[in-house]
């Protein structure tokens, strides 16, 4: 399983998807799998505040993840850098995440100031977004060390999503499955 890891914006679902593509697996993306089986994130968040979404959405990491392999799944921005006391099992969780040889850290760029300027303009780009352009910046500024700290490669998102997947593809040392040839 190949576990991509980023702030929102990174790209995680958008080269994920096309990722599972390229080597024949199955996409899942934890955003979309906490939504189908607890809700709306942002209602969620709104009736039961962040601690108990972030509990949460470890959870719901544990409920999808015995069941998956050969797959590409795109983590919640936020699930690397969840204070521990979230979850009893946040730490464990994340320490083999981060320990994971198939585990890819995606992030706009390397830079933080670059990081952060393009991580903005994503998060505002996207449709229906109710974000705060400040709060943004706040959240991609604490975030990106801890990011940057884990073990993984680290794969940056301003370049076409098919470059990113070769990169990815190339980071990772695999390489996709050879398509028939045409009739």
């Amino acid at each position: 399983m190949i576990q991509l890891v980023g702030p929102g914006g990174a790209g995680k679902s958008t080269v994920g998807a096309m990722l599972a593509r390229r080597l024949g697996w199955p996409f899942h993306d934890l955003d979309r799998e906490f939504e189908r089986r607890r809700g709306d994130i942002d209602t969620f968040i709104q009736a039961h505040g962040y601690p108990t979404y972030a509990h949460e959405n470890v959870a719901v990491y544990l409920e999808l993840v015995p069941g998956l392999e050969d797959c590409v799944l795109a983590l919640s921005s936020g699930f690397m850098v969840y204070p521990t006391s979230v979850h009893p099992a946040c730490s464990g969780v994340t320490a083999a995440i981060a320990r994971s040889r198939t585990t890819v850290v995606l992030l706009p760029s390397l830079d933080l100031e670059t990081c952060v300027a393009e991580t903005v303009r994503r998060q505002l780009g996207r449709p229906l977004c109710r974000r705060d352009p400040a709060r943004e910046e706040t959240v991609i500024r604490a975030r990106f060390d801890r990011y940057m700290a884990l073990p993984a490669p680290k794969v940056e998102t301003m370049r076409s999503p098919d470059e990113v997947v070769a990169a990815i593809l190339a980071r990772l040392g695999m390489e996709p499955p050879e398509k028939p040839p045409a009739k």
